[in-house]
């Protein structure tokens, strides 16, 4: 099996669409990233607190899902030898719950890309989004990063 090229500068194709593997979100995910983050609401890990709430029972913390949109776009390995940094996320809109037993993945396209030739690199907009098994955005964003041309590659 050979090794994934990946995405250089040179690769970006402006409105080219692309998709993430899935990932179920489980009670134990959103659990975990409670204590990571050191937010213990208790609309995200308390049951009993969060059944007496309009969403029924815990839901995910809006950041979990914009850590799954990163987390799961890097499963496909497509920016490992080509990425320099991720400069910001913008427009972040957490627009609905996320639940345990949601299935969910990211659909993204390239917006913007600014080559920095001088540089050896360019700057890239991605419009982002995570979906779950309904066919409903849960969470989106534009995310801004720093890619290296292939020329430059080290």
């Amino acid at each position: 099996m050979g090794e994934n090229p990946g995405l250089f500068f040179e690769d970006i194709q402006l409105g080219h669409e692309m998709e993430s593997p899935r990932h179920v979100v489980t009670r134990e995910d959103i659990l975990a990233f409670a204590k990571l983050s050191r937010d213990e609401t208790p609309l995200h890990v308390d049951d009993s607190f969060a059944a007496q709430t309009p969403f029924g029972g815990i839901i995910a913390h809006g950041l979990l899902g914009l850590a799954l949109i990163e987390g799961l776009k890097s499963r496909l390995g497509l920016f490992d030898r080509s990425s320099v940094a991720s400069l910001s996320w913008d427009r972040v809109q957490f627009r609905k719950p996320i639940y345990p037993g949601d299935e969910v993945h990211v659909r993204w396209s390239f917006i913007r890309a600014q080559d920095q030739p001088g540089l050896g690199r360019g700057l890239v907009v991605e419009q982002t989004a995570l979906i779950n098994q309904n066919g409903v955005v849960v969470t989106a964003a534009q995310h801004t990063l720093v890619v290296r041309r292939r020329d430059a590659e080290a």
